[in-house]
C-alpha cells in the first residue's frame, strides 16, 4: 500500500475510523497541499501532522487494525515530535475522543498530558480530550 496516495490513506483511514467519520481521498489531498502540513508513513500506518508558527497540531493517526500494538503508532507519534520542533514549534496539540483509551494510553505513553476538553466535539455525547507536549526546552507545561 502507497501511504502517500491520498486514495490509500483515505482507505487506511476508513479501516480505522467510523467516528468521527474517516476523511475523502480528496480531505487528504487538500490537506496535503496545505502550509505547514506533513506526512509521516510507515508500512501499516501513517500520521498527518502540521507544524505553524511556533505551534504543531497533530492531525489524525491510522494503524491498520492487524498491525496495532507492534509499536507503529508510537514511532510514528515520536517521529511526530521530532519533525514538529525541527520545524521550530515549541508545544504540540491534539485531540482525542474521551472513550478512545488505546489512543489516549498511547499518547500519555509518549508524554502527551491532558490540556482541556471539548464537550460534544465529536457529536453529541462524544467529547474530545485535547492534549498537550512541549516540544523545546525553556517551555512551560509538559
Amino acid at each position: 500500500m502507497n501511504l502517500t496516495d491520498p486514495q490509500a490513506l483515505a482507505a487506511l483511514h476508513a479501516c480505522c475510523f467510523d467516528r468521527p467519520r474517516p476523511w475523502s481521498a480528496e480531505e487528504f489531498a487538500g490537506l496535503l497541499a496545505s502550509p505547514g502540513v506533513f506526512l509521516l508513513s510507515g508500512k501499516d500506518g501513517f500520521l498527518l501532522g502540521r507544524a505553524l508558527a511556533c505551534e504543531a497540531e497533530l492531525l489524525t493517526l491510522a494503524v491498520a487494525p492487524g498491525a496495532r500494538r507492534a509499536g507503529l503508532g508510537l514511532r510514528l507519534v515520536s517521529d511526530f515530535a521530532a519533525e514538529a520542533a525541527a520545524r521550530r514549534a515549541d508545544e504540540a496539540f491534539l485531540e482525542v475522543a474521551a472513550d478512545n483509551l488505546p489512543a489516549r494510553r498511547l499518547y500519555d505513553r509518549a508524554g502527551w498530558v491532558q490540556a482541556g476538553l471539548r464537550q460534544g466535539y465529536y457529536g453529541a455525547g462524544s467529547d474530545a480530550i485535547v492534549m498537550r507536549l512541549t516540544l523545546r526546552a525553556g517551555q512551560e507545561g509538559g
